[in-house]
This record gives C-alpha cells, sequence and structure tokens, in this order.
C-alpha cells in the first residue's frame, strides 16, 4: 500500500488497482496531506512570529505566500489566521496534525472556537462532514449576532442623558451612550484634549522666541498647578460645545480638506542639502518625502527675495499629465513592486526624479502603492530600467526582490514520499484516519448551538465575576 502511494499518477500500477484500492489510497493520501497541512501551517505561524517574510518591502506575511507561493490573497490571510489561531486550540491542532481533520474543517472551526468550545467542536468534526461543521459555524456565529444584537438594541433602548445642578452650582451630566456612540464621543474628547495642548503650547512661544530662565521658572510652577486630565476633558467639552454652537452640525467630507501643502526649496527638493522642507502651518519634512509627494502632485512654483518675500507666483500644475497618468494605469494596472497586489492608492514614480532632469513620460515612471513608494524614497529599494526596458526591484546590498532560493537548495521533503515521513514521525494514518465518523443520522443544529452557547456565555461570566 505505501509503495503505491509513493507511485505518479498515469502508472501502471495504479491502473491496475481495483475501485477499493483506488478508495483506499485516496483516502489514506487525504491523511498524510491533513498531516502535512497541519506542518505547512505550523511553519507559517512560526514564519509570522519570526518575521521572516520582513524583507523591508513586502508588507506581511499574507503578501509573502502570496508572492512565493502563488497563492490568492484572501486565501492567504486566512491561512496566516488559521495557523495562529490553532496555537490557542491544542486539541484541534493536535488532531489535523495525526491527519484526521482537513483545512476546511479546522478553517471552520478557528472561526468560532475557543478553550470552551474547542473540544465540543472537534466530536463535531470528527464525527461529521466538513458540510456539518460549516453549518454549524455559521448558524453558531448568527446565534452569537443575535445576541450582540440583542444587547445593542438594550444600549440604544436605554441611552440618555440627564443633567442638574448641585449646591455649588455645577452642572452634573450623566449619560448612558451606545458602546460605538461613547467611543464616538470619547475619541472627539481626546482630539479636543490634544488641541487644548497645542493651544496651551502655542500661547506660551506665540511670539517665537524662546523662554529666558525666568520665564521658565514661572513655567515650572505653572505646571506644578497642571490641571488633572479630567479637568482638561471638562474644558474640552466645553471647547466642543463653542465649535458646534458656532459651525452647527457638519459632516466630515472630502475635498480641501485632504489637502497637503509642503513649501520646500528647490535646492532641497532637488540636491540633499539643507533647506527649507515643512508642511504648511505643520512640522519640518524630510527632503525625500517631500520629493514622493512631488512625484505626482500638484506643484506651484513660488519665487521670494531675500527678505522672504513673495515676487512671483506660478499657475498650479501636474507633475503627471492626465494623459499619461491614464496610460500609466493602463500599463501598471496596479503596484508594480514583485508580489505587491494593491490596485488602489496607487502614486506614479519618477525613476529618474523630474527635480533630478528626469522626463515625465511613460518609460521613466512606474506605478507604485503607497507603502512601496515610501520605500523607493527612503533607501530601501532600487528601481533599476533594464536594456530591455523592463524594471528591476533590488535592495541597497543589489539582491533582486525576485531573487529565490540559492542554486542548489533542496527541498527538504518529496510528498512522494509522505507515507514514510510520517511513519519516521510516528505518525499511523491509513485509509480511515482522514474519513468522517458520519453514520448517516441527522444533524441537531439546534441543540449544538444551545451547547456552544452555554460554554461561551459560561466562559464570560467566570470572567466577569474573576475582574469583580
Amino acid at each position: 500500500m505505501d509503495g503505491a502511494i509513493s507511485q505518479a499518477h498515469g502508472t501502471p500500477t495504479q491502473a491496475a488497482l481495483s475501485i477499493p484500492e483506488l478508495e483506499a489510497q485516496i483516502t489514506e493520501l487525504a491523511g498524510h496531506l491533513n498531516a502535512a497541512g497541519h506542518r505547512w501551517l505550523v511553519l507559517i505561524a512560526q514564519f509570522d512570529e519570526r518575521k521572516g517574510w520582513n524583507d523591508g518591502s513586502t508588507q506581511s506575511c499574507a503578501h509573502w505566500l502570496n508572492w512565493r507561493c502563488g497563492i490568492d490573497m484572501g486565501a492567504a490571510r486566512e491561512k496566516v489566521r488559521v495557523a495562529h489561531a490553532l496555537e490557542k486550540l491544542p486539541r484541534i491542532s493536535a488532531a489535523m496534525a495525526r491527519g484526521e481533520l482537513s483545512y476546511s474543517k479546522v478553517r471552520a472551526m478557528t472561526r468560532v472556537a475557543t478553550a470552551e468550545t474547542e473540544e465540543f467542536l472537534l466530536s463535531v468534526a470528527l464525527h461529521g462532514t466538513a458540510h456539518h461543521v460549516e453549518t454549524l459555524v455559521r448558524h453558531f456565529r448568527r446565534a452569537q449576532q443575535a445576541e450582540e444584537l440583542s444587547r445593542e438594541e438594550r444600549q440604544q433602548a436605554n441611552r440618555r442623558v440627564s443633567y442638574f445642578f448641585d449646591d455649588e452650582g455645577s452642572l452634573i451630566l450623566k449619560a448612558s451612550l451606545p458602546a460605538e456612540t461613547g467611543m464616538l464621543l470619547v475619541k472627539a474628547l481626546d482630539a479636543a484634549v490634544e488641541s487644548l495642548k497645542g493651544a496651551d503650547v502655542s500661547a506660551e512661544t506665540r511670539h517665537g522666541e524662546p523662554l529666558d530662565a525666568p520665564s521658565r521658572n514661572v513655567a515650572a510652577e505653572l505646571d506644578a498647578d497642571t490641571p488633572s486630565f479630567g479637568a482638561r476633558r471638562a474644558d474640552a467639552l466645553a471647547m466642543m460645545a463653542e465649535s458646534f454652537l458656532k459651525h452647527g452640525a457638519e459632516a466630515l467630507s472630502g475635498g480641501e480638506r485632504h489637502q497637503v501643502v509642503v513649501h520646500v526649496d528647490a535646492a532641497t527638493l532637488q540636491e540633499s542639502i539643507a533647506g527649507r522642507c515643512e508642511l504648511g502651518h505643520g512640522p519640518a519634512l524630510s527632503a525625500e518625502a517631500a520629493r514622493r509627494l512631488a512625484c505626482d502632485a500638484s506643484v506651484v512654483t513660488l519665487i521670494e527675495d531675500a527678505k522672504g518675500e513673495p515676487l512671483d507666483i506660478g499657475r498650479k500644475t501636474r507633475s503627471i499629465p492626465p494623459a499619461i497618468r491614464r496610460a500609466l494605469n493602463a500599463r501598471d494596472r496596479g503596484c508594480r513592486f514583485p508580489g505587491c497586489s494593491n490596485t488602489r492608492y496607487v502614486d506614479g514614480h519618477h525613476i529618474k526624479h523630474w527635480a533630478h532632469g528626469g522626463e515625465t513620460k511613460l518609460s521613466n515612471l512606474v506605478a507604485l502603492c503607497r507603502f512601496h513608494h515610501r520605500q523607493v524614497h527612503e533607501g530601501k529599494v532600487v528601481v533599476l530600467t533594464l536594456d530591455d526596458g523592463a524594471l528591476r526591484f533590488v535592495k541597497p546590498n543589489g539582491r533582486s526582490f525576485d531573487s529565490f532560493a540559492p542554486a542548489g537548495a533542496q527541498p527538504q521533503s518529496d510528498w512522494t514520499r509522505l507515507a514514510d515521513t510520517h511513519r519516521d514521525a510516528a505518525l499511523e494514518i491509513d485509509a480511515k484516519t482522514a474519513t468522517s465518523r458520519w453514520c448517516g443520522e441527522s444533524m441537531d443544529y439546534g441543540t449544538a448551538v444551545d451547547v456552544l452557547l452555554i460554554r461561551s456565555r459560561r466562559a464570560r461570566d467566570v470572567s466577569a465575576e474573576t475582574s469583580c
């Protein structure tokens, strides 16, 4: 039997096998593949934890799997998720390692399994089909969602804000808000507190002059009387009220609020020399950040005299004209970096920057996502144009990102020798290992979901009692 498993497809040995023998080999090999799949997921988890994929320009382990193993991005993200989930589910992990569970069953269970529900779900998976597991998980998630919606409905029904004045005349506010609305309020308060901090700093240095020694002593004395965080939140709440009364209800919108203005000297943009490079009404930027932004942006030329007074302001022009942008999009269809599948938020990058004399033409342009565009301008990736016009992305040390394992490297195992490999690992896998133990009886999903909900609630109740 083991020798037959090691044979390649289409050999006379397999052609001569009877139907029962073929069935036995298929189910046995399924067990071996399950065990090998578990080993593969363990390796992925270790690879991700140790950041083995992080060569400086690959964004995640899923991107690496998409690139190196030819796995669709969605499936790759699921592989990484399942690999890490198995680390917290020892029973399910061990069953898959023995070849008893398929990836399909494990993938479904890891969506909902916890330490409290793992054993019950494993029993269902061993005695049922993948369809049973998928259906049970779907029903259980719906039941959990119904509980969550019920909780949310109660929050909505009980939402309220009340206030009264105490004996000293202070206003006492009390609020009960749904979780989502509450977090929105907290974020607004935090942003307002930060805005107040900025206002305080601006007030202390509003003249742009450093504080002298006496002033610093006064500042130190003031720091001793700095309001508590609760007091600062009260000030922030007052500022939010003033802002609403002045501006009214305004929905967040796009447009000019997303515009970023950068002031940069021409010499700084062209060469790596010191000079002005700063955000409008904001902090300084690196010259490379300005070059990255200028790759595909609107540019306005401003000529100033020695005193900084503007002499002439040119008209706003686009670095990459619309026609060339359309041609670039049609040619590259997303980020060109090896293994990157991003098609949105893509910039046009000048291989030789226009500030250095590079032409804005298709042969000098490449589409890069924002992440890899930053990598190029930060010197972590170099884009080279080959003689045939193709592009190559290399590291500063000269190694290409599309290079694979060194020549002569041998794989650790051969899939045709899975049976021998697993026998050496003391795994006993036969034709019955991976087959379902289902005998045709109907699945009582209602009872199964009730059991899972009871175990989940019990875990939450214990956690709540422990935290008290």
